[in-house]
């Protein structure tokens, strides 16, 4: 190795040393700045208080079932379609079979004031039609 290649690299040496220098005292002059103290880096972790997230006094929260009585709603239940011309309504009688869109056993839609809520099934309990909720439809 030659003298001016050892010189060099003590340049190179003093440069580095030099520009750690200046980062440091750049680093403590904006931690100072900043109002970091001695150099604490700004970002660290903090936990963060969620606060009190029990439920409140239950008397408080429960509400009168009573306030929904007189709230009116169109409920109904779609067994299916079909599309029928006029005249084909006008000859339905008592006894008429209408083809509809759906198999039997298909799950039939529940509407409440015309928005898809629901779907179930139909069930026949005690010779009457009811229908038993099996799937609700989100918004």
């Amino acid at each position: 190795m030659s003298t001016t290649d050892s010189s060099s690299g003590a340049k190179e040496q003093l440069n580095t040393d030099d520009i750690e220098a200046l980062l440091n005292e750049a680093s403590q002059s904006l931690s100072a700045a900043t109002g970091d103290e001695e150099g604490k880096a700004r970002d660290v972790a903090r936990p963060f208080a969620l606060g009190d997230l029990s439920p409140a006094d239950l008397e408080q929260t429960t509400h009168d079932v009573d306030l929904i009585d007189e709230v009116e709603m169109d409920l109904r239940i779609e067994l299916g379609r079909t599309k029928m011309r006029l005249e084909e309504v006008l000859r339905l009688r008592r006894g008429s079979v209408v083809a509809l869109d759906k198999l039997a056993g298909d799950p039939v839609d529940i509407f409440a004031n015309g928005r898809l809520i629901a779907r179930g099934e139909v069930l026949v309990m005690n010779d009457n039609f009811c229908v038993r909720v099996t799937e609700l439809v989100g918004a």
